[in-house]
């Protein structure tokens, strides 16, 4: 697929845009009040694959501790602000590597202003971060409800103010709730700016229908090339939000890692298919290795539909093949063939570092 042309924008360590591969982020669930709590959390988010995430700065106390969390951060910080440009302008003293702010509960002139001024002299990035259920009543008014149209327009009265400062690290993102809502905004943004986006179906739910409403609303924009950088908001641990971004990335072919493929269960299905496809996903989550991993239940379902793969075992009648890239290796019974599969995975994998 080809991505959308965008310009180039540098957040930290990080860079946005068409140009760049696109980055994973999420938000802490933690009281960034509570240091230990939120570096404990970022510690793990980063382990998972997080890039980025975001905190939220509520008030001043929040500010303060977001100094000491950048401080001691693995992973660059986004502060989250709301209604009071004054935290903003004390994330930035914070050293934090972007602001998001969303200009549907701040105005536009006065201290906003000061706040781009402020990011403008520290280099840090701004993300306008519209919302369908945040727009100004003005805007609601005019369209008739939270349309695309009136996403759009409250991005891009922000971006005229902030590119008046002379300031263009800006990075956008128009979420709604509904996935359909979300993608028409997109869409029409995309044909009016060249600034990166910033792709997610907000408020998206829990574990299970959020990473649908996610799933079909981000992949839908990265398949038509839209996006650079992607949250999944989840109402679940935000180590949940980073595994469904790297799920969705690679189901487009736009990331590597670990690919785990399995087939459905049918009245041909003779093993314990899903128990065993579950318990080797989960022992494949602490193996780093860039390669697809087939289970598959049948006979019909085996090498042969599994050949893309690059190791996979395949059951029939309480035995499993031990297959690699599509070639049979050897006969298991059921009780090792798990153990099998990962041996099997883990000794190419030390040989692979081996010869490096």
């Amino acid at each position: 697929m080809k991505r959308r042309k965008t310009r180039m924008i540098k957040a930290g360590p990080l860079t946005f845009g068409s140009e760049a591969p696109i980055i994973i982020q999420s938000m802490n669930s933690t009281d960034t009040r509570d240091v230990a709590a939120s570096l404990q959390q970022i510690q793990q988010l980063q382990q998972a694959g997080c890039q980025l995430t975001r905190l939220a700065v509520p008030d001043f106390t929040a500010a303060k501790a977001l100094a000491e969390i950048v401080r001691y951060s693995p992973l660059p910080i986004v502060a989250d602000i709301h209604f009071d440009y004054k935290l903003a302008l004390a994330a930035i003293d914070a050293k934090v590597c972007k602001i998001r702010i969303n200009p549907g509960n701040m105005k536009l002139n006065g201290g906003l202003k000061e706040v781009v001024q402020a990011a403008k002299a520290n280099h840090i990035a701004i993300r306008v971060g519209v919302n369908a259920g945040s727009l100004k009543p003005a805007i609601l008014q005019k369209y008739g409800g939270p349309t695309a149209e009136a996403l759009v327009e409250s991005a891009q009265e922000a971006i005229a103010m902030m590119e008046e400062e002379n300031f263009t690290d800006i990075v956008l993102s128009l979420k709604s709730s509904f996935p359909l809502l979300t993608i028409q905004a997109y869409r029409l943004m995309a044909k009016v700016c060249d600034y990166p986006f910033h792709i997610g179906v907000t408020e998206a739910g829990t574990l299970r229908e959020g990473t649908i409403r996610s799933a079909v609303g981000i992949g839908t924009l990265l398949a038509e090339g839209i996006g650079d950088t992607l949250r999944v908001s989840l109402t679940a641990d935000p180590v949940e939000e980073v595994k469904a971004a790297e799920s969705i990335l690679k189901a487009l072919g736009l990331s590597e890692g670990l690919t785990f493929i399995s087939c459905p269960t049918c009245g041909r299905t003779e093993v314990d298919l899903i128990n065993v496809a579950n318990e080797v996903e989960k022992r494949l989550e602490s193996i780093k290795v860039n390669a697809k991993v087939a289970v598959m239940g049948c006979k019909v379902n085996g090498p042969g539909e599994a050949r893309g793969a690059d190791y996979g075992i395949a059951g029939g009648k309480g035995n499993y093949l031990l297959f690699k890239k599509g070639v049979t290796i050897k006969k298991i019974p059921e009780a090792g063939a798990i153990d099998a599969l990962i041996d099997l995975i883990l000794k190419d994998k030390a040989s692979e570092e081996a010869d490096k």
